[in-house]
């Protein structure tokens, strides 16, 4: 049974190469521009889902600037992932009011209920745990977020049956 062609990165793919040519299209929108890198970099990883090494040394060599800075800023910044990210992102805010608040305990639990880490996806590919900072809902501590929708005032036994609803 032949790969379907999503998951191929071999040239002669048809998505593969109209992804190739969008992303070209977006490097050379930015290329010779100060501060291009991020720009370049964000609409990458929306065009991919994520950025990939390919993709790393294409907009290195795109923007005639050296894989280490592009590698340096990709991992610098949260917003960024090496790693394809689950179907849903659950972010867990740790700044300060969350954290007091419990926001530790609420990672936990999240972590025991999908069975991986901070920054790791599920073998399901459903759902990705990443840390975060801030997201301006502090009178709400401790809270989440999955997608666009923000959980607050949560407590670890809140975990199960808020990730339920995501899993149908």
């Amino acid at each position: 049974m032949a790969e379907s062609c999503h998951a191929c990165s071999s040239v002669g793919c048809p998505e593969n190469d109209a992804k190739l040519q969008q992303l070209d299209e977006i490097i050379a929108k930015y290329r010779g521009k100060p501060g291009a890198l991020i720009p370049v970099l964000h609409q990458a990883q929306m065009l991919y889902g994520y950025l990939p090494k390919e993709v790393q040394i294409r907009v290195a060599e795109g923007l005639n600037i050296p894989l280490s800075e592009v590698y340096g800023v990709i991992t610098f910044y949260s917003l960024f992932t090496l790693k394809p990210r689950g179907k849903h992102t659950i972010g867990v805010c740790m700044g300060t009011a969350c954290y007091v608040k419990g926001a530790p305990g609420v990672l936990e639990a999240l972590q025991n209920e999908l069975g991986i880490g901070a920054n790791d996806t599920t073998d399901d590919g459903l759902f990705s745990l990443v840390i975060t900072r801030c997201v301006g809902a502090c009178g709400l501590a401790p809270v989440m977020t999955i997608g666009d929708d923000v959980y607050g005032r949560l407590t670890a036994d809140k975990i199960p049956e808020i990730i339920a609803k995501y899993k149908g």
